[in-house]
């Protein structure tokens, strides 16, 4: 008898040199036929592009020096808001993940409350709701209204996002820890949230990045951030594609470096705590 061997008739895989290779040529082809289409509507339309204007709204020059054009100085503004929500975006859905987990029924109310509220209303009428109703209550300008309604919409993500990461932590974590003699406060900071933390990173930078795109909306209260300076300038001059194209340019490029350094500190994270 002859022994018979069966064929594995299954694809070879692409090298890794060479699918980068096609996945880049793909992705230039794409990114060709959406430009195409964009230029062949605005063709039809009759739209005269005049790029050549934009660099002024960007950076201009008095001779010595560049002076931040409207643009870069919306820019500015956009930062600064979405580095402080950031911040206190992250601290209150810290807090709020930790009150979900505990043992005390009020704090679990409490939580779930304040998520449920800021979770299923939008976050233009928290921001509406927030400058023309509190503000002049506590005396709020309108910088710290729009980051405060940032921080407490976003919050409620962030809280749900690390909740989940300090559950998926296997029980015999706690158990080990308790035989350690640590407390839940020590537990907590040396032991879950580290390995929670390395988890959720992904997730918290999509929120990250949301929050970023989500800042455009604080243009509804008075702040002169980025989008509000580009309705300014589109207003005057009629450059709707070239201004709106500009500053979509400029999200992507922040959401961008945000997630590259997202995933070094990702990378890092897994071969400390690996």
């Amino acid at each position: 008898m002859h022994a018979y061997r069966e064929v594995s008739h299954a694809p070879r895989r692409l090298s890794g040199s060479r699918s980068k290779t096609i996945d880049l040529l793909l992705y230039i082809l794409l990114m060709a036929a959406g430009l195409a289409l964009v230029l062949l509507g605005a063709e039809r339309l009759g739209y005269h592009w005049q790029w050549y204007r934009i660099p002024r709204y960007l950076v201009t020059h008095d001779g010595t020096r560049a002076i931040p054009g409207p643009l870069l100085n919306g820019l500015i503004v956009t930062f600064q808001i979405t580095a402080i929500s950031l911040v206190a975006a992250n601290i209150i859905g810290l807090l709020t993940a930790l009150f979900r987990v505990s043992g005390s029924l009020a704090a679990r109310a409490v939580s779930r409350a304040y998520l449920e509220f800021f979770r299923n209303t939008p976050l233009l009428t928290q921001l509406l709701f927030i400058y023309f109703v509190l503000a002049p209550m506590f005396e709020l300008s309108a910088f710290a209204s729009a980051v405060l309604g940032l921080s407490l919409f976003e919050g409620a993500y962030i809280s749900e996002i690390i909740r989940s990461g300090i559950v998926s932590i296997h029980k015999g974590q706690w158990e080990a820890s308790s035989s350690l003699g640590l407390n839940t406060r020590q537990t907590y900071v040396h032991v879950i949230l580290p390995q929670a933390l390395r988890r959720v990173l992904p997730p918290l930078t999509s929120q990250a990045i949301s929050l970023i795109k989500d800042s455009s909306l604080v243009s509804v209260i008075a702040i002169y951030d980025l989008t509000m300076r580009a309705s300014v300038i589109v207003s005057e001059t009629f450059l709707t594609f070239e201004i709106w194209f500009t500053v979509a340019a400029i999200y992507l490029t922040i959401a961008a470096v945000l997630s590259a350094g997202a995933h070094a500190l990702e990378v890092r994270l897994k071969g400390k705590f690996a």
